[in-house]
This record gives C-alpha cells, sequence and structure tokens, in this order.
C-alpha cells in the first residue's frame, strides 16, 4: 500500500540513510507528506442509526440553509436523531431536523424543524427518489459535517429498517469483537 506515492520501505531506508544526520533528519521527517486525516467537522451524529437501520449504501449530499442556520450549525447543537429525508418532485428534503435558532440574528431567525432542501444531482436524485419507493427503504441522515473549506454537507444513508432479531445479533457481534479485542491485549 502506498502512502502519498512514497511506499513504507522507501521511507525506511530514507530513515536509516538521514538518522545519522541528527537535526536535518527531523526536518526531513517534518516535510514528509502525512497521514491523510479527516478534516471534517462533525456538526450532528446520528449514531442510533446505524443501530436501528442496515445501511446499504452512503451518499455525500449538500445542505441548502439560511446563514443563521450556518452560524447555529457552527455551535454544535443540531440534533438529526429523529430526522429523515424524503423525495418530493424530484428534490430530496430533509425534514425534522433540528437546527437552533441562532440568538443573534433577531427578526432574521430560521425556523428550527423547517425542512431543508439537499442538494444531489439530478440523476442521483431520481436514483434516491426510486430507492425510497422500494418498499422498507428509508433515507436516513448518518451525519452533518463542514469540509475543510467551510461547506455543510449531510451523509444520507440508503438504509432498511431491522427486526428486532437483528438488531440482537449486531449488538452479539460487537460484544464479541470487544471482548476478543480485550482477551487479545491482556494475552498479547
Amino acid at each position: 500500500m502506498m502512502t502519498s506515492a512514497v511506499s513504507k520501505t522507501m521511507i525506511a531506508k530514507m530513515l536509516k540513510v538521514f538518522g545519522s544526520l541528527g537535526k536535518s533528519a527531523a526536518r526531513w521527517t517534518e516535510l514528509m507528506p502525512k497521514k491523510k486525516d479527516d478534516d471534517r467537522k462533525i456538526v450532528a451524529d446520528n449514531r442510533k442509526a446505524r443501530y436501528a437501520y442496515a445501511i446499504e449504501s452512503t451518499i455525500e449530499t449538500g445542505l441548502q440553509l439560511m446563514g443563521s442556520e450556518v452560524k447555529s450549525l457552527r455551535t454544535g447543537k443540531a440534533n438529526i436523531g429523529e430526522s429523515y429525508a424524503q423525495a418530493k418532485d424530484g428534490e430530496i428534503f430533509l425534514v425534522n431536523a433540528y437546527i437552533p435558532e441562532y440568538t443573534m440574528a433577531n427578526r432574521f431567525n430560521h425556523e428550527p424543524r423547517r425542512p431543508r432542501k439537499l442538494l444531489v444531482h439530478k440523476g442521483e436524485g431520481k436514483k434516491l427518489a426510486i430507492a425510497v419507493q422500494r418498499e422498507g427503504v428509508t433515507l436516513i441522515p448518518l451525519r452533518v459535517y463542514f469540509t475543510p473549506k467551510g461547506v455543510a454537507k449531510c451523509e444520507l444513508g440508503v438504509a432498511r429498517g431491522k427486526k428486532v432479531h437483528d438488531k440482537r445479533q449486531t449488538e452479539k457481534q460487537r460484544d464479541w469483537s470487544r471482548e476478543k479485542a480485550r482477551l487479545i491485549r491482556t494475552r498479547g
């Protein structure tokens, strides 16, 4: 696997060569490409969605927001736990997402639970609308975040509701993976 066009073996060789140079080696490692971190600032996360739904696929969408909504989102007090996306007239809308009022906006404020338009390409919108019409499939927002450029985005999941026994199975798998990790840590 390559890390930003420089393989791990090359990095090891270069560290051996530059290791005896002292300070210049330290400078060289500072100039090396760093592991790509997730620079997104997550504002709202729907953690319960992965428990209650089987996520078939995800899609990144833009959000059409008012200025006061953007400022309020930056405070990080939004809630998408009870929200869903709905296809209407070839467009996708985020329904029941709570973005609190921005106190400094005065009379130009927004409604906290108004439907917000999700920005997707026309073809993607049609695919999502068709997916929603299938039986038992719904669009669930998984997280709302800001990109490094400061643009608000929403990650939508095409999801199918889980039955009670599916939820139990997921919980058993999660518990077993935790127990496995705990055993490896203590014996490893």
